[in-house]
């Protein structure tokens, strides 16, 4: 199961009020988000700081993302922006202003960025990966074709109603069951890591 597929279910379940989804995705990218901060920024209470306003702006927008680029080319671009503005109202010169969003991507991607997880956050997410790809292969044939042509490969609505040779509607409904179906299997994995957290504190 892709980084990319586990992401768009998380963005899905959080823009539904779904709380313990959106805290997985903070947990996935808090230390990512740090180091662009870093980039701008030295000083590191500052950078928690701003890393908290990226993570508000982050969930105030989070229903305007349609999934164009990936959730850390959106959210890095967030950080990138937020950082610049930070030293702007310090009125302090902005650091490396030949960053370029195009880094995201080769960040996305760095496998030394993934070694900054915590051994809980590598098992939590291997856990859910799992768990959805079981969710996934239990789905009925229609039911996964269209969430995997939707969340995998990326096809609009449209095109994945001409390859399944169906009304828009019917590749809603589809994608809408399927996302459902997942949502149940997921749910207790996330009432559990949410739990686990709040022992811990």
């Amino acid at each position: 199961m892709s980084e990319k597929t586990l992401d768009a279910e998380l963005v899905e379940q959080a823009k539904k009020g779904g709380m313990q989804a959106f805290e997985l995705l903070v947990n996935r990218y808090q230390q990512r988000v740090a180091n662009v901060i870093a980039k701008f920024i030295r000083d590191r209470d500052e950078i928690q700081d701003v890393a908290q306003e990226v993570f508000i702006k982050v969930f105030r927008a989070l229903p305007k993302f349609r999934g164009d680029s990936s959730f850390y080319t959106w959210i890095y671009r967030i950080a990138v922006n937020t950082s610049k503005n930070h030293l702007v109202s310090k009125s302090r010169r902005i650091q490396n202003t030949q960053l370029e969003f195009e880094e995201a991507e080769s960040f996305a991607n760095n496998e030394d960025q993934r070694n900054l997880d915590t051994p809980d956050a590598v098992y939590a997410r291997g856990e859910l990966e799992k768990t959805m790809a079981k969710a996934i292969d239990a789905l009925p044939g229609e039911l996964k074709s269209a969430i995997i042509m939707r969340e995998v490969d990326g096809l609009s609505y449209e095109a994945i109603a001409a390859q399944m040779d169906c009304p828009i509607g019917t590749v809603r409904s589809r994608i809408f069951r399927a996302r459902d179906a997942i949502d149940q299997a997921l749910r207790p994995l996330l009432e559990n890591e949410s739990m686990r957290k709040q022992n811990v504190r």
